[in-house]
């Protein structure tokens, strides 16, 4: 998927006629987004609405992209109410338009970018964001290849007495699942159609899917997505990837989350983030042997990964996004808790997986399912080119469990990580300036409301 200046209008007025020729039979389409939160957005238009949209674009207020998880506006950095909440434009990407399978109804779907005219991009459109950083990489003669790789629930559309979620009921069994076993083929086979059809919605809309395994909990799933060298192109997939999978959950009368921790007693969720470095002739730099050396690092790679873990604090909060995410960090439960690497190791919070040389990559480990893929990929690459122009040293890899104990350095308190954030000026540099600033602010106004609410365990230990 392209990831330069939005598409000429005659292109995209093309493209959706061909779309309409070739699919008679849609009756809608709805034109989506990602905002800072990750939530999708966007509006339905019926079918004859599709080439008047190509050609012209449309308007949203610049304040969607500074909602809270809850869609509510809380006037960040006097934008939204004390601006008169101005509108901006946005505009379909170029081959985001497809089919939606999962839809009881004829529909279609397709992704928007967001610009303030011709050639003035939205700073606030985390997908622009992402992009800044890509160029930054591009300036030093080097093309990321990237991939995620997410985990998912399934759960029962009733929940407990306590509100709470509940595992699926076995579609082979009938029996509501209890326990699971990690890489069992009993529990794909149990739930193959529903992967299958996931499997199938994502190639019917460009998204390339591979390996599916079931995870560490019931009802937990991991589907990775295939390697390419479009870092924006690929977060788009993971946008669309997320959204496939809660349509088909929805379809068989399931819910599918990428809640980051929805069971106190069991394994989070996470999205894990794999990025090698190509260089102007399509070298891997990450490839310790390119040059006639014989280590598993090449010093571009030990660079990286030195500035990837200097910036963790300040990436935290796009990395936990919510109060939920925090949850998710234990010790001894392969889910990283301290500034570390180390060759095979799922322990740290930057992995260098096995294999050959040319295949050599970081596996960032931190981030929860929750997070929004464009604002975590770019705090990744951020981190890499941070690192790459000041050499540093990330240290010794870690040999070992690295998940023993907490570092005082990562904020591991959501206020903390916000706080963090705004004070960051290596993400004000990467991210746009005073970006840093107005994501602190969006999730200030979200704790505040969450910290509002009484518990029913409130209730429990106090009333």
């Amino acid at each position: 998927m392209p990831d330069s200046e939005p598409a000429p209008a005659a292109d995209l007025l093309r493209e959706a006629e061909a779309f309409v020729a070739k699919h008679p039979e849609i009756e809608a389409f709805e034109t989506l987004f990602a905002d800072l939160s990750g939530v999708v957005r966007g509006k339905r238009y019926p079918i004859e609405d599709l080439k008047k949209v190509a050609k012209g674009g449309l308007t949203f207020p610049a304040s969607v992209f500074l909602l809270d998880t809850q869609g509510m506006s809380h006037d960040p950095g006097g934008k939204g109410f004390s601006d008169g909440d101005p509108d901006v434009f946005a505009r379909m990407i170029p081959e985001t338009l497809d089919p939606v399978p999962w839809s009881s109804m004829p529909l279609a779907q397709c992704l928007l970018q967001f610009d303030r005219g011709p050639g003035r991009p939205l700073e606030l459109d985390p997908r622009y964001i992402l992009k800044r950083c890509v160029d930054r990489l591009h300036d030093l003669g080097l093309r990321p290849v990237v991939a995620f790789e997410l985990e998912f629930y399934l759960v029962d559309k009733e929940r407990t007495a306590e509100r709470g979620p509940q595992p699926p009921i076995n579609p082979l069994t009938r029996q509501r699942e209890a326990a699971t076993q990690v890489y069992g083929m009993d529990v794909i086979d149990a739930y193959g159609t529903i992967l299958q059809e996931i499997v199938e919605a994502c190639m019917i809309q460009g998204v390339p899917t591979g390996a599916i395994t079931a995870e560490y909990a019931p009802g937990q799933f991991e589907i990775n997505l295939r390697h390419v060298d479009d870092p924006v192109g690929a977060a788009d997939d993971c946008i669309l990837f997320k959204r496939a999978v809660r349509g088909v959950a929805r379809k068989h009368d399931l819910q599918a989350t990428f809640m980051a921790k929805p069971y106190p007693e069991r394994a989070g969720s996470g999205l894990h983030l794999h990025v090698s470095l190509l260089d102007r002739d399509g070298r891997n730099v990450f490839d310790g042997t390119l040059d006639g050396g014989e280590d598993l690092a090449s010093p571009t790679l030990r660079h990286a990964i030195g500035g990837v873990l200097a910036t963790l604090p300040d990436a935290m909060a796009i990395l936990a996004p919510n109060v939920n995410s925090f949850r998710r960090f234990e010790p001894n439960i392969f889910v990283p808790i301290n500034r570390s690497w180390g060759f095979e190791n799922r322990s740290v919070a930057l992995r260098v997986p096995i294999g050959d040389g040319p295949s050599r990559r970081i596996e960032h480990r931190v981030a929860g399912a929750d997070a929004n893929p464009y604002l975590a990929l770019a705090s990744f690459l951020a981190g890499i080119h941070h690192g790459i122009v000041n050499e540093i040293d990330p240290g010794p890899p870690t040999e070992g469990n690295a998940g023993t104990a907490f570092d005082p350095a990562l904020p591991m308190r959501p206020r903390r990580a916000i706080e963090t954030l705004a004070q960051s000026k290596v993400m004000d540099d990467y991210l746009g300036a005073g970006y840093p600033t107005l994501y602190a602010a969006c999730k200030e106004a979200e704790y505040d409301e969450f910290d509002w609410l009484i518990s029913p365990q409130e209730y429990e230990w106090y009333l």
